[in-house]
This record gives C-alpha cells, sequence and structure tokens, in this order.
C-alpha cells in the first residue's frame, strides 16, 4: 500500500488537482483523497495544503515529493529485474526530447517496440533545461537533446548523431540551381524559423550573427511540424537541422540546400548516471547504439 501512496502523492504533485490525479491513477477520488491523508498519518507530516480543493504541496510535501520520485523509481528498476528473469519486459519508458529532434524519437522507439512489445512509450516535446530537470527528479527516463549544454554535467551521455543546419524550401527558383548558400545568402530569403525562445533558433541566430547580416523572419513557430506544415504551403524557407528532413522523405517538392560554413551540433542521449539500468532503460540503450542515424540522416543531403 506504502508504493501506491506515494504514486497518489507524486501524482497530485504533477496535475495539481484532486479529481485529475484520481482519474490518471485509475482510483475514485475519495480513494485517493484517503491514501495521501493515511501517508500524511504514517509519516506524522502534513504534506497537503487543502481548502475548498487543493491549494498546493506544504515544504513537507515537497520534500517527500522528491524522495516518492526516487523511491518510486527504484522500485520500477526492481520490478522490471523481476520480470527480465522471465524475459518478458513490460512497462513504460519516458522521453523527453528537445523539438526539433521529434522527428527522430521514432527511429529509436520502434525497434525497441518491435522487440519488446510489452514496452510503452510516453513522449514529451522539452526544452533542454526541463529534460535536465525532470531527468534529475525521476521524471524522465531519457533525455533527447543537445550534448553541449553544461546542465548535462552529471548524467550520462550516449551520442546519437552530429546534426546539420541545412535550408529548406518549396520553391527553387530562388536558388537557381545553387547547391550551397552562405548565411548572407539566406538571410535575404523570406524564412520561417522557431520562436526566439528555443534553442535551436538562438543557434542559427548566432550563425546569421557571426555572418553579419539580419534575417528577414516573416513568420515565427514554436513547432518544428508547423514549420514543417508552413514550408509546404507557402513561399517562405526555413533553417533546419538535417535530421528533420526525416519527415520529407517522399516529398519530391520540397528542396534543400546546404549553408556553408557548415554549423552543426552534437544530438545524444542522455539518462541519468547509475551503476546499473533497470532492464527496459539497459535494452533501450543496446538498442540506440546499433542504429546509425548519421548515416540515414547525411544521406538525406546527398539525395535532395
Amino acid at each position: 500500500m506504502f508504493i501506491r501512496q506515494l504514486k497518489y502523492l507524486v501524482t497530485l504533485a504533477e496535475v495539481r488537482h484532486f479529481a485529475r490525479a484520481a482519474e490518471r491513477c485509475h482510483v475514485s477520488q475519495p480513494a485517493l483523497s484517503t491514501a495521501i491523508r493515511n501517508l500524511e498519518k504514517e509519516l506524522d507530516l502534513h504534506l497537503v495544503r487543502r481548502g475548498r480543493r487543493y491549494e498546493g504541496l506544504t515544504d513537507e510535501g515537497e520534500k517527500v515529493v522528491g524522495w516518492a520520485q526516487h523511491l518510486l523509481a527504484s522500485y520500477e528498476a526492481m520490478r522490471q529485474e523481476a520480470m527480465s528473469a522471465h524475459s518478458n519486459l513490460k512497462g513504460s519508458l519516458s522521453i523527453g526530447a528537445i523539438p526539433t529532434t521529434m522527428p527522430v524519437v521514432p527511429l529509436l522507439s520502434t525497434p525497441c517496440q518491435e522487440q519488446y512489445e510489452g514496452i510503452d512509450f510516453s513522449i514529451l516535446s522539452l526544452p533542454s533545461q526541463e529534460i535536465a530537470r525532470r531527468l534529475d527528479s525521476c521524471e524522465l527516463d531519457f533525455g533527447i537533446t543537445y550534448l553541449s549544454d553544461t546542465a548535462l554535467a552529471g548524467f550520462t551521455v550516449h551520442p546519437l548523431y552530429v546534426e546539420r543546419y541545412v535550408l529548406m524550401t518549396r520553391d527553387d527558383t530562388m536558388l537557381k540551381g545553387r547547391t550551397h548558400l552562405d548565411w548572407a545568402e539566406v538571410a535575404e530569403l523570406p524564412l520561417c524559423l522557431l520562436t526566439s525562445n528555443m534553442q535551436s533558433r538562438r543557434i542559427i541566430d548566432t550563425a546569421f550573427r557571426q555572418a553579419g547580416v539580419m534575417p528577414r523572419v516573416k513568420m515565427e513557430t514554436d513547432s518544428i511540424f508547423g514549420l514543417y506544415s508552413q514550408i509546404r504551403c507557402s513561399n517562405l524557407s526555413a533553417v533546419v537541422p538535417h535530421s528533420v528532413l526525416s519527415l520529407i522523405e517522399l516529398r519530391q517538392e520540397i528542396c534543400v540546400v546546404q549553408i556553408v560554413p557548415e554549423l552543426s551540433r552534437q544530438i545524444g542521449l542522455v539518462v541519468r548516471k547509475q551503476n546499473s539500468y533497470p532492464p527496459m532503460t539497459a535494452a533501450m540503450l543496446e538498442l540506440s547504439r546499433g542504429i546509425d542515424l548519421q548515416s540515414r540522416f547525411d544521406r538525406l543531403i546527398q539525395v535532395v
């Protein structure tokens, strides 16, 4: 019962609403409330501030939630270890990915599910700092992000590929047969870019500044899929990591041009540092090491 109580408390802290927490835990609201009250009695602590509705956690509650997240992660690892003795991995893995790598996630999760049908995935699009925070609090099993991020100090990283930034456009008449453009030439085009709060955009802005030019940004979006939709339906162009081209492998109307000098960043899989990994985590890591994403994405530049 104690594990269930901790799960109820952690879920309540996440959704900040008794009814929604009960729904997520597949119990009635009175059952969830009673379980948390019993946990308070066992610990002799006041964990939740209550009025007519949920008002947040007490200071003691915040501390207990932190411990609970780690205890639940250890419990899940133990449960997986027990199941692995029967070669029957079953459970859920959570992945936080920076927005520009969302098209990459299926290339990792699908082979894992093909080999282990009992593994489910929860995929979240998150900024790099939030990925680090959620890995630290055991809310995520994996992160897919820039390996140059200083917030990753203390985590274990597994390089996946080096992303290279390219120009993507539907109107190839403006290219006049060119296979390469420099940053000054790209800046003259009407562009759709990711919003300035996103790390990928900040990387692109740095490249424009270093070239001493100001880009003609006609539209911004915080979604890589929104950006792709704009390119398909308008005369705008975009600067994107070449891994995004996996979205358009069969789209002949999209043109891609390399930008010089090359702008690149390393992307990797990030996990909490542990002496040994739970079986599902270990299985995902092993499979990811055998997938050659770099060659796949580099071929997309050569083909288009």
